[in-house]
Formats: structure tokens, C-alpha cells, sequence
């Protein structure tokens, strides 16, 4: 059984992909710390309930019990429920269990589908306000991902070296050396008459190759696959050194100097925030503007219906959908045709997560946003690429 499944594009993708039907998608807020956790997993055992009752109106009583049987052990999981945060996601189906632990909370939801459903996935993926902040000494390296609300530090790829003693190995300096061995029997090196020069610049060169390699290794392996912005933390001169070599074109312009071993979590959180908040405001404007102007030249769609036909003919570049929001209905992705429906049907999903899935099927993109800011009533905004 997976109890922690990393969250990523390909992740999703292979979700999406997989054959077998029923489909089951559990969602729930969870909390961090004791006392709020401790009805965590009752209100769980709660969800799992509504999920039989869908199951029993399409399964058998024996395949009900085999879909179950791992969200019943999970259930039982103490040490789980002891290290959740903020939000979880489960989805199951013949073949299939995955566990996300969410950095958000999530509204409760027990959906039995042809489809999963997989909205706060994909909000969950999405850059609008998520960062990655990399915490940088001469020494060693610490990444953390959070989003408007927190910061969490996240395991290195078994690929990133943390210390600079991994990164260099042989290569590094000998910490213990002395600048006066470099001198000759009997008298004083030059070295030391010129103010221990040469130690410090073999310090400097092991600080710019072991950020070389970090920079390589975090790239590869973190700021590409995740496609998340990345904040520099550190002293003034390590992100002159970082900056001098970096390739990372996810890397913002405007860092955090200080010494980030220096602060708490939320400290560092509240410093990483002040640096994202305008790059993410923008963004979100862009969005809703870009939608503006499309409608106004005849390429935005806000009918449900239109988008829909829109999809199948694969017109559709950006979907905004309403985070929140659910509407119970079918999308024919052939025909391009919506039929709505009942929620509580055990073979229907939110129209929305539907219509989503459909325009990344066509090489679109589709972005969860707040109602708040959403530019249309319907629940979706299309922008046409003609």
C-alpha cells in the first residue's frame, strides 16, 4: 500500500491513465499537531462510510470489500495520522491506491466515478503560488516548498549531495590544513606573510564548485521537474557566488540575505512570501486580463457547453476553473457533448475536473483559481487559441 505518493505532472498523468474503473477520490483538511489531529482519522473512517455507500450502488458486496480494504489499513495507520499536514487526497481503484499529503486543506469530498477527481490536485500542482526555497551555507544545502500560507522543508533527490563533503569528497580541501605547512623548514612561508591569501582563496574555489554541483543536482532533479519558482536564501556573498554560476532559469531575481538557519519556519516562510506575493498577484492578473481580451475579439467562453465543443475540437489553450466549486455532469470527449447530472450518481464526477482533464489531453492548460477572482459565474473561463 502507498501511505505517501510525491505529487508531480507525470504522477498525474499515470493516474489519469490508469484502465480500471471504479474510480474513488477521497479528499479531507487535516492538521499537523495534537489535539486538532486526533479526530483526523475518525472523520477519515466518516468518508470511507460514503464511499461504500456509492460503491454498493455499483459492486458487488466482495469487490466493494477489495476497493476498501487498503483505506480500512490506512485508517489504522497511527503513525499516519501523527505526520499529516495541512490536506489529504486518496485515490483508489482496481489495481491502484495513492496517498498525497497536501500543503493546503482540502473541502471533504467521497466521490465514487468513471473518472477521479482531481481539481485540488491540480491546484496543488499549479505555480500560481507555489515556491521552492533553497537555503544555501559554504557547508551544506536545505530545500523547502510552501505556498501564501506555509513552508515545509522537503527531502533532497538521493541525487543532491547536502554537505559540501559529499559533493567535493577527495576533491575538498583538507579542512585541517594550515597555511604554514605550505612554508619550507626553518622559517616562514610565504603564505604567512602575506596574510593566509592562499587559504582563502582554496576556501573560495571549494565554495563555487560545491555550489556548481548543487546548482546541477537541484535543477535536474527539484526546480525542472517541479516547475516551481526558486528563492535563494543566504548571506550576501554566497548568493553572489550562486548567482555568478547558476544555470537555474527558475531562479527569481530578488533572494533572501540572510542566514536562514538564523530564523524559524514561519520567519523564513513570512521572508520567502514577501518576495512571491507580487510575482503571484501578477500572475493571477495576467490570467483574468488574458481571459478579458480574449473575449473581447471573440476567443473567451465562460457557456459550459461551448467550452466543451471547444475542447474536442481542440481550440482551447488556458481553462480557468473555480477552485471550490462542483458541478455534477458527463463530458463526451468524442462528440464534445455535456450532460448534467446528480452528484450523488456513482458514475459521475464534477463537470469541471472533466472539462480540465480534457484540455490537457489536447496540449492546453488548465488553472484552479479562487472564486473570488474567477472572471465568470459559470465556474470556467476558456481563452481559444483561434
Amino acid at each position: 500500500m502507498t501511505t505517501n505518493t510525491t505529487l508531480s505532472r507525470e504522477t498525474l498523468d499515470r493516474l489519469l491513465a490508469h484502465p480500471e474503473t471504479p474510480r474513488l477520490s477521497l479528499y479531507q483538511p487535516t492538521h499537523r499537531h495534537h489535539p486538532d489531529n486526533a479526530q483526523d482519522s475518525i472523520r477519515f473512517g466518516n468518508l470511507v462510510k460514503r464511499l461504500e455507500a456509492s460503491l454498493a450502488k455499483r459492486c458487488t458486496p466482495d469487490e466493494t470489500r477489495v476497493l476498501l480494504r487498503p483505506f480500512e489499513a490506512l485508517a489504522k495507520n497511527e503513525a499516519f495520522w501523527q505526520q499529516t499536514l495541512d490536506g489529504l487526497a486518496v485515490l483508489a481503484a482496481p489495481g491502484l491506491f495513492e496517498v498525497f499529503k497536501l500543503q493546503r486543506p482540502v473541502p471533504e469530498l467521497a466521490i465514487v466515478a468513471d473518472t477521479f477527481h482531481t481539481k485540488p490536485l491540480r491546484r496543488a500542482l499549479q505555480t500560481l503560488d507555489r515556491y521552492q526555497v533553497l537555503g544555501i551555507t559554504r557547508q551544506h544545502v536545505r530545500l523547502f516548498e510552501g505556498n501564501r500560507d506555509v513552508l515545509d522543508e522537503v527531502p533532497l533527490h538521493p541525487e543532491v549531495p547536502g554537505t559540501i563533503t559529499e559533493a567535493l569528497g577527495e576533491e575538498l580541501t583538507d579542512p585541517h590544513l594550515t597555511v604554514a605547512s605550505y612554508g619550507g623548514v626553518g622559517g616562514p612561508s610565504k603564505d604567512m606573510r602575506h596574510g593566509h591569501g592562499s587559504k582563502k582563496d582554496e576556501v573560495g574555489v571549494d565554495t563555487e564548485r560545491f555550489f556548481r554541483v548543487i546548482d546541477r543536482a537541484i535543477l535536474q532533479h527539484h526546480s525542472q521537474p517541479s516547475g516551481l519558482p526558486l528563492v535563494l536564501a543566504g548571506l550576501r556573498e554566497h548568493h553572489g557566488v550562486f548567482r555568478q554560476i547558476t544555470h537555474n532559469t527558475q531562479l527569481v531575481d530578488e533572494g533572501i540575505t540572510i542566514n536562514f538557519e538564523a530564523v524559524s519556519l514561519q520567519e523564513l516562510r513570512d521572508l520567502a512570501w514577501s518576495v512571491m506575493e507580487g510575482r503571484t498577484h501578477a500572475s493571477v492578473r495576467e490570467l483574468v486580463d488574458g481571459f478579458g481580451q480574449a473575449r473581447a475579439s471573440d476567443r473567451g467562453l465562460e457557456d459550459l457547453a461551448q467550452i466543451a465543443a471547444a475542447i474536442t475540437a481542440g481550440r482551447v489553450a488556458t481553462l480557468l476553473v473555480e477552485a471550490d466549486r462542483q458541478i455534477g455532469g458527463r463530458f463526451d470527449e468524442s462528440t464534445g457533448q455535456i450532460a448534467f447530472a446528480e452528484l450523488d450518481d456513482p458514475h459521475v464526477d464534477d463537470l469541471l475536473d472533466e472539462l480540465a482533464e480534457g484540455v490537457e489531453k489536447t496540449g492546453g492548460r488548465a488553472l484552479v483559481l479562487p472564486a473570488a477572482v474567477m472572471p465568470t459565474k459559470t465556474g470556467a473561463a476558456a481563452i481559444l487559441r483561434y
